[in-house]
């Protein structure tokens, strides 16, 4: 969402605050509050915030009422998180970028992010190079489960989890590729669905 991309680090932060107080709270915070919350001595300091969040279409405000404030845009989709590995260990490294797959899975989920799957070997689990994998952060992995781990070293896969006796098999979906095995690893998250873009 452009207009999104377009805010200062200040009408960000001013955003999710407002955002957070409608959602928790049921009605937005009042300019006093807004201050306080940011060290904002004067009103008109926090209006100049409130009126470039309206100039830029992501809040509405009814004059001459204390708490109108109103959410009228947010940025859909998932977080797209970085790329993933699919063969050999990579590092895993995020990115703020957002994909949106609202038909499929609630996009305001803080838990679900997305992963660009790199590498061919989950391909018999129907997870092909290209592909995005979505990721429940908050679900914790059952045996024989697709999760996103990552080792101790810091390198992040894509693959089957095993825990056995002594070690933790990472099994590749791919007849030509051996499992990983590893004494500890942390999972980043259980995969709930696989998204596929046609060419």
């Amino acid at each position: 969402m452009e207009l999104w991309d377009q805010m200062t680090e200040r009408q960000r932060k001013v955003y999710e605050f407002i955002r957070d107080k409608i959602r928790n709270r049921g009605y937005g915070p009042t300019v006093r509050e807004i201050g306080e919350n940011f060290g904002i001595r004067s009103p008109n300091g926090v209006m100049c915030h409130l009126k470039a969040l309206e100039k830029k279409g992501l809040i509405l405000r009814e004059r001459n009422m204390s708490r109108a404030i109103q959410l009228a845009a947010e940025p859909r989709g998932l977080r797209l998180a970085g790329r993933i590995a699919a063969g050999v260990l990579h590092e895993a490294v995020e990115q703020e970028e957002r994909i949106d797959f609202a038909e499929m899975f609630t996009p305001d989920s803080e838990n679900l992010v997305a992963l660009q799957v790199h590498g061919e070997s989950m391909i018999e689990d129907q997870i092909a190079d290209g592909d995005f994998v979505v990721v429940d952060r908050r679900r914790s992995p059952r045996k024989g489960q697709i999760v996103v781990a990552i080792t101790d070293e810091g390198e992040a896969t894509l693959k089957r989890w095993y825990p056995e006796k002594g070690r933790i098999r990472l099994q590749p979906a791919n007849a030509t590729m051996k499992p990983i095995f590893v004494k500890n690893a942390e999972v980043f998250g259980v995969v709930v669905g696989v998204v596929r873009r046609v060419q």
